[in-house]
C-alpha cells in the first residue's frame, strides 16, 4: 500500500546559501546595519524589487510587519476604518488592529474571492485596503482598482501566498499601491519567518523603513531603483529622520542569506505548483461531491494548496466525518469553519472592537470550505495518492459513486 505524501516539509535550501550562512556565522555579523554596504539584506531587498519591477522593497520580520508598515507609512488617521476580505488569516485584521486602524470586513463568495457589491456598498465608509489573496485566490483587482481609484483610496496587496500569480499579465502585489509577502516556512520562498513590502512611493518606502528600525542614518544603506545615491529616496529620508517612532521589525543578514539563492528558484516552484494543482483540482472535480472553484479570467495563479468546496454536504456532522475519513486515508483536510479556532474564521478575531458582523455568504462558505496542503515538489503518484484519498473519503460519506479515473 502507498504511504502518504509527506505535505509539510518545506523545500531544502539550496546549496548555494550554505557558504554565506557559513561566513555569517564565522564573523557572527547577522545585524543587517553592521556592514558598511552591501548587506545580505539590503541586497535582497534590491533583488526582490528588480524581480518585481518595482523601484524599492523593504525586508521585515514577517508579511505581517510588512503590513502594519504600510499602514503606518499611510499617516492614516486613528480610527481609520479599512477594509479587509472576511476570509483571511488573522494576521490581516491585527495589523490593522495593531496601527490603530478599525477593520472593516467584506463578505467572500463561494469561490473565495471578495463579493464586489459588498465591497462596493462598504467602500465610502474606508480610507484604506487591504486585499488579502487569500490561498493566492486573487479577487477582481480591474473591478477593485477602478473603484478605489475613483475615490482615492490606497490598496495594500497581502500577497503573502502569491509570489509568482499573474493578473492580466501583472504581478500581484504591484497593482497596489503597496505589495507585501511572506517568507514563512509554508510560502513559495522559506525562510522560517520574514516578509517583504514593495512599492514605486518613495516618500512610503521611507516612513516605513525609518519605523522598521533604521534608526539614526542606517536609513543610507537601503539601496533604491538608483543604488545608495538615489536622490528621491535620500530626500525623503531626510524628510522623516527623528519624525517617526521605530517598531524595530527588521530582518536579519542570516535569514536573507537563506531567502537570496531561492529566488531564482521562484519560477519553476511557480511552474510546478500551478501544474500540480490543476492536475489534482481536475481530479476532484470529477467527483459529484467535491468542487474546486475555477479562476477568474485574468489570473494566473502559483498555488502551493488546494482549496475545494464539499458538495451536498449538508450537516455539519458529514463535513467533519469527510475531514475524519481523509485523514484516515492519510491526507490531513482543514474544513475552514469546522476547525476549533480556526485563525481564518471571522468568528474567532474576538480582538476586533465591536460586534461580530453577520456575513452570511462568508460563513457558508467556510464551513463547506477545504484547505490541503499541495506543495510543488509533489510527484504524480503522490498527487494521485492525495486526490484519491480525498474522492475515496467523500465517497465514504456521501454513498459509492464512480470510482477515480474510470
Amino acid at each position: 500500500m502507498a504511504l502518504a505524501p509527506n505535505v509539510y516539509d518545506a523545500e531544502p535550501i539550496p546549496e548555494a546559501a550554505k557558504a554565506e550562512i557559513d561566513r555569517l556565522l564565522a564573523s557572527g555579523d547577522l545585524f543587517r546595519y553592521t556592514a558598511p554596504a552591501d548587506a545580505p539584506v539590503a541586497l535582497l531587498e534590491r533583488e526582490f524589487a528588480d524581480m518585481m519591477g518595482s523601484k524599492y522593497a523593504l525586508a521585515v520580520s514577517s508579511c505581517s510587519a510588512a503590513l502594519f508598515l504600510s499602514l503606518r507609512a499611510l499617516d492614516l488617521p486613528f480610527g481609520a476604518k479599512v477594509l479587509i476580505p472576511a476570509f483571511t488569516f488573522a494576521a490581516v485584521p491585527s495589523a490593522v488592529v495593531h496601527a490603530n486602524c478599525l477593520p472593516v470586513l467584506v463578505e467572500v463568495a463561494e469561490n473565495y474571492r471578495i463579493d464586489m457589491a459588498d465591497f462596493a456598498a462598504k467602500l465610502p465608509e474606508a480610507q484604506a485596503v487591504i486585499i488579502s489573496h487569500m490561498r493566492g485566490h486573487t479577487s477582481d483587482m480591474d473591478a477593485i482598482m477602478a473603484l478605489c481609484d475613483e475615490a482615492g483610496i490606497p490598496v495594500v496587496e497581502d500577497a503573502a501566498h502569491s509570489l509568482g500569480t499573474l493578473w492580466a499579465g501583472r504581478k500581484v502585489g504591484t497593482i497596489g499601491k503597496i505589495g507585501c509577502f511572506s517568507f514563512q516556512s509554508y510560502k513559495l520562498v522559506n525562510s522560517g519567518e520574514g516578509g517583504i513590502l514593495i512599492t514605486d512611493d518613495a516618500d512610503l518606502v521611507a516612513r516605513a523603513v525609518i519605523m522598521s528600525g533604521a534608526y539614526e542614518h542606517n536609513w543610507k544603506k537601503h539601496k533604491g531603483p538608483e543604488g545608495q545615491n538615489d536622490p528621491e529616496l535620500a530626500e525623503a529620508f531626510a524628510r522623516w529622520q527623528n519624525q517617526l517612532p521605530l517598531y524595530n521589525q527588521r530582518l536579519s543578514n542570516l535569514s536573507a542569506a537563506v531567502i537570496r539563492p531561492q529566488l531564482a528558484e521562484v519560477p519553476r516552484r511557480v511552474r510546478d505548483g500551478r501544474a500540480n494543482h490543476d492536475y489534482v483540482a481536475a481530479a476532484l472535480n470529477s467527483s459529484p461531491w467535491l468542487s474546486v472553484p475555477e479562476a477568474l479570467g485574468p489570473e494566473e495563479r502559483a498555488p502551493d494548496s488546494i482549496q475545494f468546496n464539499l458538495v451536498g454536504f449538508d450537516t455539519d456532522e458529514e463535513a467533519r466525518a469527510f475531514a475524519a475519513a481523509a485523514e484516515a486515508r492519510g491526507v490531513k483536510v482543514q474544513v475552514f469553519g469546522l476547525s476549533t479556532d480556526n485563525a481564518r474564521a471571522f468568528w474567532n478575531w474576538n480582538f476586533i472592537p465591536g460586534e461580530t458582523p453577520d456575513l452570511p455568504q462568508t460563513r457558508a462558505m467556510l464551513m463547506r470550505a477545504c484547505d490541503v496542503r499541495l506543495p510543488p515538489r509533489l510527484n504524480r503518484a503522490e498527487l494521485d495518492f492525495v486526490a484519491g484519498a480525498l474522492i475515496s473519503a467523500a465517497e465514504d460519506i456521501k454513498g459509492e459513486t464512480r470510482a477515480y479515473g474510470t
